[in-house]
């Protein structure tokens, strides 16, 4: 007998949504027929692959260990069925959505943008905040592309180091310091920036390679929300020279030489493998390369 490979495709969604319902939604089929569709693939597997536990549905081991295979063949099945085609700019109809630093969203939003309007008039771009934790977003096609200092950790994503910031010390305008050194940095009032609310960072490591420990006063989950309280106090922040940029003339900031031998922070350009043949979204990677080149962002470092 062959395996109908159509429950390869409602087994996803199941395993996806983690419920009946939501991938009959997702499938747009009802949901008596879903229930009976998951009643063939207990049929096929021996498994129940979902149980109830309570009003919640949870996947069993086995369902858990073959989630990521499943979902990996269904998105290469989808891919051979749909060739790449030649993209029409002008007619280009679609919604991307764009996960980034909030610096690099003030300081490359604007000419990304531009161009985008300029070659696809009717394509429109949602920027989102970074999350304050991982997510599944780019899996799950809630999010296009997404911008950050680290790659996937997931085998279905793909990344590309797009750039690299150096790390700069921010103070006030009229603050006393000219130049620093390691001491007098660890013993300066630190804001550090971190969405997750972590007081720690980098920067902590190399100061203790030193003996040194510096105090850090209180951390924000934005580079915007750190330089707005260095500029209300005696205080430093530590962040990549480009997200500085963005914000300086305006805060009445100005930076500093980091007095420690720190790597430079790369930028990662992340996007889920079932885009690699879209020539739209590879025409927005392009977009997003020389947007960040416009806005001065260093290539990446070499190694």
């Amino acid at each position: 007998m062959h395996p109908d490979l159509n429950l390869l495709i409602a087994l996803d969604a199941l395993l996806e949504e983690r419920g009946v319902g939501a991938a009959a939604d997702r499938l747009g089929l009802s949901q008596p027929a879903m229930s009976r569709t998951l009643s063939r693939i207990r049929r096929a597997t021996g498994d129940q692959i979902l149980v109830r536990a309570g009003r919640d549905m949870l996947p069993t081991p086995y369902a858990e260990s073959v989630r990521d295979q499943v979902h990996t063949l269904v998105e290469e099945a989808q891919a051979l069925l749909r060739p790449p085609r030649a993209v029409e700019l002008a007619t280009l109809d679609r919604t991307f959505t764009l996960r980034c630093h909030d610096a690099l969203t003030d300081s490359t939003g604007p000419a990304l943008l531009a161009a985008v309007r300029e070659d696809a008039p009717a394509v429109r771009l949602r920027f989102l905040a970074e999350s304050a934790a991982d997510t599944e977003d780019l899996r799950l096609g809630r999010v296009d592309l997404e911008l950050s200092a680290s790659e996937p950790r997931q085998q279905d994503l793909r990344s590309e180091v797009v750039g690299s910031g150096t790390l700069v010390a921010v103070v006030r305008a009229d603050h006393p310091a000219v130049a620093l050194t390691p001491t007098s940095y660890a013993s300066a009032d630190h804001v550090t920036v971190s969405r997750r609310g972590r007081l720690r960072d980098p920067v902590d490591d190399a100061l203790e390679a030193l003996g040194l420990a510096r105090r850090v006063v209180a951390s924000a989950p934005t580079t915007a929300a750190a330089l707005r309280m260095v500029a209300a106090g005696d205080l430093m922040s530590a962040v990549p020279m480009v997200l500085a940029d963005a914000g300086l003339a305006a805060a009445g900031l100005r930076t500093l030489p980091l007095p420690l031998d720190l790597p430079p922070v790369p930028l990662v350009m992340s996007w889920h493998h079932r885009y690699e043949g879209d020539p739209a979204h590879a025409w927005l990677r392009a977009r997003v390369r020389e947007a960040l080149a416009g806005a001065g962002v260093p290539g990446p470092a070499a190694d």
